[in-house]
């Protein structure tokens, strides 16, 4: 079976995260990037089905220099190999585009059994590649998976709802996004922290995929940022001090905030 994981590189979501003023797009350089936390679990459930049966987990980015490092991680974790999609015309590219680019990209890589990604990424939060990617591929989208399993030529997920749990049967190959119950993340080994040196990472271009570049960055974006503005300060909360009537006053508040 071959497993694609798709992966994004982001900011640290624990740093002071800024916008450009020029543009409105996320400052991505006066912050340390990661491999977002999200898809994380899709890669370990990649691993988890290689460990369960015969499997090869291809890890697949799109982003700028610095998004290598999402590749290396998820290789330390125990992918077989990686591919980075980096080239300057895809500055500023929304989820349309980022689509179109990642469909491509498993197109070329050929033969392809499963598609996972993350519910979504940490700094769009938007949830809408995977469907979109499931689209321009023609395969079926099993989306915000808490349980997957395989079973002959489909697979089975777990949906867990506001309201309801929902199992639902897909046919392979098909795209899948897990949440963040799925599973644990591993952390990498000092093994696979050595064995990822020695892994295969391939990096291509927009013309590489045949993608023009009109079609993509940020002039090109079906989507974009009108404006942006500071989070306001904190503002102290209510201090209640019990003179014999506090839990009165808690009980009000919390009814007039409608959390009771």
């Amino acid at each position: 079976m071959n497993i694609v994981v798709c992966v994004k590189y982001v900011p640290d979501a624990q740093a002071d995260r800024t916008f450009d003023d020029s543009d409105n797009t996320v400052d991505r350089e006066g912050v340390d990037g990661l491999l977002s936390e999200l898809d994380e679990y899709a890669v370990e459930q990649a691993l988890k089905i290689k460990e369960a049966g015969e499997a090869e987990v291809t890890v697949l980015t799109m982003g700028p220099t610095g998004a290598a490092e999402a590749v290396k991680k998820s290789l330390q974790m125990g992918a077989d190999k990686g591919v980075h999609i980096c080239d300057d015309a895809l500055a500023g590219s929304d989820a349309g585009a980022t689509s179109l680019v990642l469909a491509e990209a498993v197109k070329k890589l050929g033969q392809v059994d499963l598609v996972l990604t993350g519910m979504a990424s940490t700094d769009g939060t938007m949830s809408v590649v995977a469907a979109m990617l499931a689209e321009r591929l023609g395969l079926p989208q099993v989306t915000f998976a808490s349980e997957l399993t395989l079973e002959g030529d489909g697979l089975t997920i777990r949906r867990d709802g506001d309201v309801a749990t929902e199992i639902i049967a897909s046919s392979l190959p098909a795209v899948v996004s897990v949440t963040d119950q799925i599973n644990e993340p591993r952390y990498p080994s000092f093994k696979g922290i050595m064995a990822a040196k020695k892994k295969p990472v391939e990096t291509w271009s927009l013309s590489d995929l045949g993608v023009d570049p009109s079609q993509v960055g940020l002039e090109n974006a079906w989507t974009k940022v009108l404006s942006t503005a500071k989070r306001p300060p904190r503002q102290q909360g209510l201090i209640v001090s019990d003179d014999g009537n506090g839990g009165a006053v808690l009980a009000q508040f919390l009814a007039m905030q409608k959390f009771v």
